[in-house]
């Protein structure tokens, strides 16, 4: 798990704990009277939304303004609009700083390294995806030693910055990798960093990703920001409770259908059962993904969720994964058989279809265990081995719910 922070937490929460130049700001709603003052102070300002979502600027949401009247208009207009549809939390207006230079840096853990890097480019500003690969240099960080000014200049002179510029940026440099390893970072961003014509530097943009399991993370003292979401309450609650233990995953995505209601199991199998599904009329409610060998009380604590929220208005349900490597069938299928039937006792019985395709350890003790459940409910069910794709089975899951639906309304008349 991962949880992110944006420009405006690092310039009220981290900036100055760690000595890192920032330039001055104002949060909304802010007077008229101190944003004039401000104004005045700086020359000109630019308004944000503190959303955490790139391309910002694309999304026209980053304006410059040179007077306070059109400055609390701006921020009004800007925290009341999405970026990438994603609500702002907020929105707040920077000092504008004029640039000579403006230069990208990211610190992050590099698979090829094997440990943290930092990358540096003198051409940040803009897309840095397009800059070519000759104009960054990337350094490995030792995880114990931490970067040290001397690495930080050489990466610089590589980049061609010599004389007190290179040394006032390595400076800098270590104070932003002293906050990535102190506070449980993942990854972070500063682009750019921007320094005026009097050599004086600013972080002007940020943006971190930090490892929730890591103690630094939770030591950190971080006031974590809440954001506007569009999550449902069924989203919300699975994520509450896939947070509340890392044993076994519990991820779902909403995806708008209602037809059938999908219990998938492992990554790349749940990606390819979703896409099956809704190429041939499926109308998946959500993707899932509740691999990772979940406990009997994390996995039956999953299935009473989306059974709760879902069973009795779908049209099937599907228990799909591939072969497991890891995760017991008989300990998940155990669980997913007691929460459907208590589901049923709870609210009522129902009448779908339900398809069933797994492989894996104790796999014929799961499927006892769920066929039990199943025939005490009197659900009519299709049992698949590991022999079967699971393309194939999503297929014909598919295919049943719409004749379901059909015999359904046929009978209704």
């Amino acid at each position: 798990m991962s949880l992110k922070i944006g420009e405006l937490t690092f310039l009220e929460q981290l900036a100055s704990r760690f000595g890192i130049p920032t330039p001055d700001h104002l949060v909304e709603p802010v007077p008229q009277s101190k944003l004039q003052e401000k104004l005045k102070k700086w020359g000109s300002g630019i308004v944000k939304p503190d959303v955490l979502s790139g391309k910002r600027g694309k999304a026209g949401t980053i304006r410059k303004v040179d007077n306070a009247q059109d400055a609390i208009k701006t921020l009004k207009n800007v925290a009341a609009s999405e970026v990438s549809d994603q609500q702002p939390r907020t929105a707040y207006v920077v000092q504008t700083v004029p640039a000579d230079y403006e230069i990208f840096t990211a610190i992050t853990y590099n698979s090829s390294l094997l440990g943290p890097s930092l990358t540096i480019s003198l051409k940040g500003g803009m897309d840095i995806e397009s800059v070519d690969e000759k104009d960054k240099v990337t350094i490995p960080v030792d995880v114990f030693q931490g970067l040290n000014a001397y690495q930080a200049s050489e990466a610089l002179s590589r980049l061609g910055m010599e004389g007190k510029l290179n040394s006032r940026l390595s400076l800098v440099f270590v104070k932003l990798w002293d906050m990535f390893t102190s506070t449980g970072m993942m990854s972070c961003e500063v682009n750019p960093w921007r320094v005026t014509k009097n050599g004086e530097i600013y972080a002007c943009d940020f943006k971190a990703t930090f490892d929730e399991s890591n103690r630094k993370t939770s030591d950190s003292g971080i006031d974590w920001p809440e954001y506007p979401t569009k999550e449902t309450q069924f989203e919300s609650e699975m994520k509450s409770w896939s947070a509340s233990s890392h044993q076994g995953q519990a991820h779902v995505s909403m995806l708008g259908g209602q037809r059938i209601l999908p219990m998938l199991f492992g990554g790349g199998a749940s990606t390819i059962t979703v896409e099956t599904l809704s190429q041939v009329g499926g109308e998946p409610i959500f993707l899932s993904d509740f691999g990772g060998n979940p406990p009997y009380q994390r996995m039956k604590g999953t299935a009473s969720i989306c059974f709760d929220n879902f069973l009795h208005t779908c049209s099937l349900l599907l228990i799909l994964g591939g072969k497991a490597n890891n995760t017991l069938i008989d300990v998940t299928f155990s669980a997913i058989a007691d929460a459907l039937q208590e589901c049923v006792d709870d609210k009522g019985p129902v009448d779908i279809p339900v398809v069933i395709g797994r492989g894996g350890a104790h796999l014929v003790q799961g499927f006892a265990a769920l066929k039990k459940t199943l025939d005490n409910c009197s659900l009519p069910y299709v049992i698949f081995g590991p022999d079967t794709p699971i393309t194939l089975v999503a297929e014909y899951a598919a295919n049943l719910a719409i004749s379901y639906e059909k015999l359904k309304k046929g009978a209704a008349k």
